[in-house]
């Protein structure tokens, strides 16, 4: 009986030390991935919305007629890409009248992938200077933003395959020929396939 006590004695007391010595697991917290840093709310996408200024915009009466957006296309953004490998890179800037460069230093710029809800935007919005509806949010999952440094010097890295419009605005005044300042929108076109670096500047000449 004594051997039986004193083997259950020892027994318990090894269970006891291996257990003490067991490191408990401790409750970590979700890691969130692919968060992005900016919300739908307080993001401006007025420059999606409309070929005008801010300013222009304000002195715009309310009752002013939009051009109808097309329905948003989601079979068309499911099928995106959502993750990548490209690299796009430039500078952004206006050109004078006299080839003097003017910087968009520190504008924020968007790639907004080819769709055919934002070919509507860059021929009617952007190239024939209608006002449009505002655009759907589901719109911002979809866009890539960056900003210019001092330079005007930008880059987005990460970008999946496929074709893009690289948008920006630089602002100028007096030395475009302005009275006043002014936010002037450039658009261009840009595909990415891989792990290319595309290096495309966004540019136009100040009218």
């Amino acid at each position: 009986m004594y051997k039986l006590l004193m083997t259950a004695t020892i027994t318990l007391m090894v269970i006891s030390f291996f257990t003490g010595c067991v490191k408990r697991d401790i409750p970590l917290k979700p890691i969130q991935q692919n968060v992005n840093p900016y919300n739908v709310n307080d993001v401006d996408m007025s420059d999606l919305d409309e070929n005008l200024t801010e300013s222009e915009i304000m002195m715009t009466e309310d009752g002013d007629e939009k051009m109808e957006r097309i329905v948003f296309p989601t079979s068309e953004y499911n099928s995106l890409p959502r993750s990548g490998r490209g690299t796009v890179k430039g500078q952004i800037y206006l050109t004078d009248a006299y080839g003097t460069k003017v910087l968009g230093s520190g504008t924020r710029l968007y790639l907004n992938p080819i769709t055919s809800y934002s070919k509507q935007w860059y021929i009617e919005s952007y190239l024939g200077g209608n006002r449009m509806q505002k655009a759907d949010a589901r719109l911002f999952n979809y866009l890539k933003f960056t900003a210019a440094d001092s330079k005007g010097n930008f880059a987005f890295y990460g970008v999946p395959n496929g074709a893009y419009y690289l948008i920006g605005t630089v602002k100028c005044g007096e030395e475009c020929g302005y009275a006043s300042l002014k936010s002037i929108r450039i658009a261009t076109r840009v595909s990415v396939q891989g792990n290319q670096i595309i290096q495309k500047d966004l540019t136009r000449v100040a009218e």
